[in-house]
């Protein structure tokens, strides 16, 4: 028989969740910056890795997919505020909730979000270089952005599995 754990537990594996993301997505980054040092070659840089994906460096001074392009300071600051906003009210509910696919989604909507925020702080831009454009995906992204999306996914994921069971 399952044991149901309690909410402060969820929170705290959902809290550690939040974490691991953020050391992966700024590990990786550093990788691409300061090892790889693809930024040396300009923007655009890139590398082959495999015939449908490169590792292309760009920087994204908007939100996802390059919206609302930041080029001042004050821009850069109001969107490391929103993320930082966004992460706080998911703490909140990450306290609340039940289940453990809400603590791993909101575990990893923070952790992609404060990993982005983190670079917007220290760059000005969030550093993207995952690039499958090959495959007809033309948007370079980073860990941070796949942790925010699969977050998502694993909210309507929850959604749709709890509301059958209330039925």
């Amino acid at each position: 028989m399952f044991r149901r754990r309690s909410s402060s537990t969820l929170a705290i594996i959902g809290f550690a969740f939040a974490l691991l993301i953020i050391a992966l997505d700024q590990a990786s980054k550093y990788w691409i910056l300061y090892i790889l040092d693809l930024d040396a070659g300009g923007a655009g840089s890139s590398i082959e890795v495999l015939p449908f994906f490169n590792l292309t460096m760009v920087w994204n001074r908007g939100i996802s997919f390059g919206l609302f392009q930041a080029q001042a300071l004050w821009q850069s600051l109001i969107l490391i505020a929103f993320s930082l906003a966004v992460s706080g009210l998911l703490c909140a509910w990450m306290l609340r909730a039940t289940r453990r696919l809400q603590v791993f989604a909101y575990g990893a909507i923070i952790g992609g979000a404060i990993g982005n925020a983190i670079d917007r702080a220290i760059y000005g831009a969030v550093a993207d270089f995952l690039d499958f454009s090959d495959l007809g995906f033309s948007w370079v992204f980073n860990v941070a952005d796949m942790a925010i999306n699969v977050g998502v996914g694993l909210l309507l994921l929850d959604l749709v599995l709890n509301s059958e069971k209330s039925k």
